[in-house]
């Protein structure tokens, strides 16, 4: 399972740097979303896979014992989507407001933003 998640982390991050170097703004944008999701693939799969364990104490017990789920990543994961949000909103906001000015989405094309 773990060389499936190495696989699939290995796609995303080729994937969307092969998007962000193509000249279009939308296939920037598409890249950056592909390289976050890889990125919270790869903080899940470097957690570790534990199924059906969840990481809550049972009652009685001061503490865990055998195994279990590690929650740090799970919340990691929460945070780094939140963050790739606001950069792909950011982003997104960004090159709708170039789009207006310069009037094309090539970088090729924009030259300068001088009128």
């Amino acid at each position: 399972m773990e060389l499936l998640l190495a696989i699939a982390v290995g796609f995303l991050y080729a994937t969307g740097i092969y998007m962000i170097l193509r000249r279009s703004f939308v296939k920037l944008i598409i890249g950056l979303a592909l390289i976050s999701h890889g990125a919270n693939l790869l903080i899940f799969a470097a957690g570790g896979l534990t199924r059906g364990k969840p990481s809550l104490i049972p009652e009685g017990e001061e503490q865990l014992s055998g195994m279990y789920s590690d929650p740090l990543p799970p919340a990691l994961i929460l945070t780094a989507v939140v963050i790739s949000f606001a950069i792909l909103a950011f982003t997104i906001v960004l090159v709708k407001r170039t789009y207006q000015e310069v009037g094309t989405d090539d970088l090729d094309a924009m030259r300068t933003t001088d009128r």
